[in-house]
């Protein structure tokens, strides 16, 4: 591996669609639950990772009227249209990315806080061969951090 913690990708700079346009591009009925947590994933500058609580968190801190169902929903929703990408890193903690490029994480174990590797920092060889009539669709790089 040549990634060293400091080479993250860096924040998306181009400015992004409004979030009623990405929902509808995704084929997503723009519900007014859908465009609020839409507006809190996409709507700021750069890339983003939560997990549910913490989406749930802004969510209510930002007055809106959802239940942590709804923010599960809908984080599946979008991950499943392709907007956020699931970013499984133990059994009991599920990330959800806004950048969907193929790209590596550093998890900071002291906070629980996801950082972006560029893909290209890290090499994956001799991947076993999958069972027959399965591929592999994409291999998750998750480097665990601790602060020294």
């Amino acid at each position: 591996m040549d990634a060293e913690p400091n080479s993250t990708v860096p924040p998306d700079s181009a400015p992004r669609k409004p979030v009623a346009d990405l929902l509808a591009d995704a084929g997503l009925r723009p519900t007014r639950q859908r465009l609020a947590l839409g507006e809190l994933l996409f709507g700021q500058s750069g890339d983003r990772h939560v997990t549910a609580e913490r989406l749930y968190e802004e969510a209510l801190a930002a007055n809106l009227s959802v239940s942590l169902a709804t923010v599960y929903n809908a984080l599946h929703q979008f991950t499943q249209v392709g907007l956020l990408r699931e970013i499984a890193v133990d059994g009991a903690r599920v990330y959800f990315d806004t950048n969907t490029a193929d790209h590596h994480h550093f998890l900071l174990e002291d906070d629980g806080e996801l950082y972006d590797i560029a893909g290209a920092n890290v090499s994956v060889s001799d991947l076993p061969q999958p069972p027959d009539g399965l591929r592999v669709a994409r291999v998750d790089v998750v480097v665990r951090l601790r602060r020294a």
